[in-house]
């Protein structure tokens, strides 16, 4: 709907400019029956002239050029109430279809976004706990792609740091062929407590982790050897996980910990010479004004430590320098669990002092909740234990495998197969998607993989039905669709489906003002909704006309293309037939 709420606002903007020059009206959908959009403006505007906002509502109308767009009826107190034109409702819809990004405009001046997601730790299981933060920074890295903007991918692994002694040394001691193939097979975890298991019960490898570490902050060539196994083995598997689920992070899209290293005594000097360090305790410190502890203390932002390290503050810091310094970022997206935001509020507090980031320029913590089981508690397990990303997608898939094999039996096997992939994974991210990010959400293995409700399979299903009305017909789908048939919007159900097919530009828009993909889920749920009412008001195959059949078909591909790229920039794939 952007191009005909924009068409309407330009018209309505005018005639307030010629009454009232200045003023700012508002025009959204209107709740009044009859009317399509309301137009708000008139009321302001009588408290500072002393007119009554129904006389200046008046002279708005009739200032602006609405022939052939819409008509408009005053309300008494000042609203104006406007019903768009049939004719400019067909037009605006036209071009839409057989605009190849179906109406949504591209932004006028485009931002480079730097949008960090995913995150996992070296030799550390990718869990439950990720889910949320890789399927959401999917999700926005897509949205924004298509709005026009150049999107960078950097996905801050665990890299670097006093651990790596202790995995250093266990990759020695089980060989590094044992150890490669042991992490590159997904097993992350068991590489790990063995290697803790064995530096807690140690003295003497806690001694040889100690020199490890040593040896590869100072860049030894044979240290740095082995560090590259973990790293690249870790990442092979990695890379695996995200193909299962269909994220578009890859390895070149790894920006770590260890890329900052060199950066760390730069980022100290820097915030020495600005006047901004300041010992505590024997460390050094930057005190960012607004933040204060339980008892009213000035909070510190701990930049180097007393013994002379660095912590993860630190390398934030140097990361947000990076960004917005070489990499020319307008904006950074942080794609991290809602627990961090007093951390990065303080880090970006500091970079905006320091100069990092400039003026018209913003770091977003985009916050995400946690994710819950059934009690309500973080989800784990039934053993307790922190749930492996991949068996999540294993169990979404074989669940969708038996609901889609339940529905359709008909299916091969090939095809079975694909579509389960499509359905299991749409479930697992759309579940994710379609809640507030910032909010908790509890994890249900039978709501999410609903054909009912606000859920993915419900969505891809709209579009399977879609298709199968030309299956049925026997009607080549390539000849509908991009505006290639006039429609007509006679029937109520008929003009709602159109106008709600106009409104994904304002989705779209809507998603990435405020960094919030459950913006788009619910528009396109609103879609099929609307979708299924015109379906079983305004019948297709068995219209009354050959024309009135081919309006209708023509909304009907207009609305499996809407849905199938909306879901598609959700990460999520819309199937053939279920």
């Amino acid at each position: 709907m952007a191009g005909l709420l924009a068409a309407l606002a330009t018209r309505i903007q005018a005639g307030f400019d010629t009454v009232a020059p200045g003023a700012d009206p508002v025009l959204r959908p209107s709740g009044q029956a009859g009317a399509d959009f309301q137009a708000n403006g008139a009321l302001p505007l009588a408290k500072r002239t002393g007119q009554a906002p129904a006389e200046i509502a008046a002279k708005v109308v009739a200032a602006a050029d609405l022939e052939g767009v819409a008509t408009a009826e005053v309300h008494p107190k000042g609203f104006i109430n406007l019903t768009v034109e049939p004719a400019f409702l067909v037009a605006q819809l036209a071009a839409a279809a057989a605009d190849p990004r179906l109406g949504v405009d591209v932004v006028d001046d485009p931002w480079t976004i730097v949008v960090d997601y995913s995150a996992p730790n070296v030799a550390k299981e990718l869990h439950a706990g990720h889910v949320r933060t890789t399927i959401v920074g999917d999700a926005l890295c897509r949205l924004a792609g298509f709005a026009g903007h150049h999107v960078i991918r950097e996905n801050h692994i665990g890299d670097w740091g006093t651990p790596f002694g202790m995995l250093i040394e266990h990759l020695i001691d089980m060989g590094e062929e044992v150890g490669a193939r042991e992490l590159s097979v997904g097993d992350l975890d068991g590489f790990y407590r063995q290697a803790r298991a064995a530096f807690d019960a140690s003295d003497e490898l806690k001694d040889r982790a100690r020199r490890r570490v040593v040896l590869l902050q100072s860049g030894d060539p044979e240290t740095l050897r082995l560090w590259r196994i973990l790293v690249d083995e870790s990442m092979r598997y990695f890379s695996e996980v995200y193909r299962r689920l269909g994220v578009l992070l890859t390895p070149e899209d790894v920006v770590g910990e260890s890329f900052y290293n060199d950066m760390l005594p730069g980022v100290v000097n820097e915030l020495e010479s600005l006047g901004l360090l300041v010992d505590s305790e024997g460390a050094r410190c930057v005190f960012p004004p607004g933040f204060t502890g339980r008892d009213g203390e000035p909070l510190p932002l701990i930049v180097q430590k007393s013994d002379g390290g660095y912590g993860y503050a630190t390398t934030d810091l140097a990361a947000i320098r990076d960004r917005f310094g070489r990499l020319g970022a307008d904006r950074a997206l942080y794609v991290v669990g809602a627990p961090q935001r007093q951390h990065f509020s303080m880090c970006f507090a500091v970079g905006r002092e320091a100069g990092w980031i400039p003026e018209g320029a913003e770091a977003v913590h985009v916050a995400i909740g946690n994710m819950l089981g059934p009690d309500g508690k973080i989800f784990r397990s039934r053993a307790g234990e922190a749930v492996k990303l991949i068996e999540l997608v294993d169990e979404a898939v074989a669940r969708a495998s038996a609901a889609v094999l339940a529905k359709n039996p008909s299916l091969g096997d090939a095809e079975s197969t694909a579509v389960a992939q499509a359905v299991g994974v749409g479930a697992l991210k759309y579940a994710d998607l379609s809640t507030d990010r910032a909010r908790e959400y509890v994890f249900d293995w039978d709501r999410m993989l609903a054909f009912e409700g606000n859920t993915a399979p419900y969505l891809q299903y709209a579009v399977v039905r879609i298709r199968s009305i030309f299956r049925r017909g026997g009607i080549d789908p390539s000849s509908f669709g991009a505006g290639r048939v006039p429609v007509s919007v006679d029937e109520p159900a008929e003009r709602a489906l159109a106008q709600r097919l106009l409104a994904f530009g304002s989705a779209i828009a809507s998603a990435l003002e405020t960094w919030s993909p459950h913006k788009l889920c619910t528009y396109l749920f609103e879609l099929a909704g609307e979708f299924t009412s015109f379906f079983e008001n305004c019948p297709v195959l068995r219209a009354p006309s050959q024309e009135v059949r081919d309006s209708r078909l023509e909304l009907c591909a207009h609305t499996a293309a809407v849905l199938a790229q909306g879901l598609e920039l959700l990460g999520i794939d819309a199937p053939e037939r279920m």
